[in-house]
């Protein structure tokens, strides 16, 4: 717990065990972030997955993970104003107090936003930036292309996902379906705080119904929610008491208010592009999906867009080792075009040397 910018943060940090014989291994501080319903339990499995060594890689992790402020054990704020923009300097703060001046950083849901914010107003911080859901600037050419893609989807989409998009009226309609929570946590987060947050039932309720919907839609049809096909009884459970114990459902809610205000939607920050490595891990069951080609408006440097084989919105819960070897990949991939472009600007300066000086 440390004190940023007026509010106590909570965060683990992970540091990884090297052994005697990979001593010379490099030490790469990732900062990842969870969203809602979720917290800092969806990551205890795939932490230790991404702070062991692994034999083809030279480098490992040393992960930062805090709480979202208004989350578990991180303190909320007291006035209006903190959205996901200035969440990203309080982290960026973070990771300064611990020492790190630049760092890789990686998050779903809410913390997909705050990375993206992170990336765009602190690029000289960031290494590099991994999300599993990834979103495009959602203007008007974003919906125009949706539209022509309806009529001809190789325009915007490779043929083999496709069926991600189209057709759209019924995506648009699960879209519906699955968003009612974010208009009344947009307009009314305290009236569904108090209603879900004062009983244990009811708020387990809240929450586990989306580890049903969101994790594959055709669970919503079983009899159990399927909630034990990728989780376990504890860890759902573990993940509901966080919220419970903190009374912070409430606060956790104001953060779409807040999202959704005139002040951050007026700033029209969330269109700012994107230059630092990016990479996007797309699960087959994530609620939104968007393609390379309108992602790449605001990532400008998009250098992994994988799609993954299973899995939905709540990537390091439900399928953390595919989540670590793609964080993985996208690294080396960024770590080699870093040794080769030093390798290169070596070339070019012993070049300039060797060059007989001009009179």
């Amino acid at each position: 717990m440390t004190n940023i910018q007026g509010l106590d943060i909570h965060f683990y940090r992970v540091k990884p065990y090297i052994p005697p014989e990979r001593k010379n291994i490099k030490v790469l501080p990732l900062l990842i972030l969870h969203g809602w319903p979720g917290s800092i339990v969806e990551f205890q499995k795939i932490i230790p997955m991404l702070t062991t060594p692994r034999p083809d890689k030279d480098f490992v992790f040393e992960v930062i993970a805090p709480s979202l402020p208004g989350y578990g054990f991180s303190q909320a704020a007291v006035r209006p104003g903190l959205a996901t923009p200035q969440i990203a300097v309080i982290f960026k703060n973070l990771m300064l107090r611990l020492g790190f001046k630049q760092f890789y950083a990686q998050g779903g849901d809410w913390g997909s936003a705050i990375v993206s914010h992170l990336s765009s107003l602190f690029p000289d911080n960031i290494l590099g930036t991994h999300m599993n859901m990834c979103t495009g600037i959602m203007g008007t050419s974003n919906l125009i292309w949706r539209i022509i893609g309806s009529y001809i989807p190789s325009l915007v989409v490779e043929s083999e996902h496709a069926d991600k998009m189209y057709p759209l009226g019924h995506h648009m309609s699960r879209l519906l379906e699955e968003s009612g929570y974010m208009h009344i946590q947009s307009s009314k987060p305290d009236t569904i705080g108090t209603a879900a947050g004062t009983s244990p039932v009811a708020l387990a309720a809240y929450i586990l119904e989306k580890f049903s919907t969101w994790t594959n839609p055709e669970y919503r049809f079983r009899p159990d929610g399927g909630l034990l096909e990728k989780y376990t009884l504890d860890e759902l459970l573990d993940n509901v008491m966080i919220y419970w114990v903190t009374n912070s459902l409430t606060t956790s809610v104001r953060l779409y208010s807040e999202h959704f205000s005139k002040a951050h939607m007026g700033s029209r920050i969330d269109e700012l592009p994107v230059s630092v490595p990016v990479a996007c891990a797309v699960f087959p069951h994530e609620l939104f999906y968007q393609p390379e080609s309108l992602i790449k408006d605001k990532y400008h440097n998009l250098v992994q867009f994988n799609h993954l084989p299973r899995g939905g919105h709540f990537a390091a819960f439900e399928e953390p080792a595919l989540l670590a070897d793609d964080v993985f990949k996208f690294v080396a991939t960024v770590e080699d075009l870093k040794k080769k472009n030093i390798a290169k600007n070596k070339q070019n300066t012993e070049k300039k040397i060797k060059e007989p000086t001009k009179i």
